[in-house]
């Protein structure tokens, strides 16, 4: 788990954004055991509340889920639900952003998606 300390983002949040990656990219399972507060806070350095605050805001949203006698574990479903809300959110983010600066530096849309289908060539996927 990477944190980035300088970041203008709370070390909580970006606790919570790198588990999110994990569940999206299969490192975590749905069903299995997530990372302790204290294992995260150890290998971070930092307080273990800090680490309680980023898995706690995975509790509250239905992510990561108390099991009683045992650790975090990853919802039934979270992936999916992961998945869906960063397609919903932060890439629809991600593309107005891109078009309002595409726009802003006289790129046409065709010039646009000459780049983005160079990106995926360049790491092997095909249109679609």
């Amino acid at each position: 788990m990477k944190i980035n300390f300088d970041s203008l983002a709370p070390v909580y949040v970006q606790i919570a954004e790198a588990i999110e990656d994990d569940i999206i990219g299969g490192r975590l399972a749905e069903g299995g055991a997530a990372y302790s507060q204290l294992i995260i806070a150890r290998e971070l350095g930092i307080n273990p509340a800090t680490a309680a605050k980023g898995i706690n805001v995975l509790v509250a949203k239905g992510i990561l889920v108390k099991q009683r006698g045992a650790s975090m574990i990853v919802a039934h479903g979270a992936q999916g639900r992961l998945i869906n809300e960063r397609r919903e959110k932060s890439f629809g983010e991600l593309v107005a952003n891109l078009v309002a600066e595409a726009r802003k530096i006289k790129l046409s849309k065709s010039a646009v998606m000459a780049v983005i289908n160079e990106h995926y060539k360049n790491i092997g996927e095909e249109e679609g």
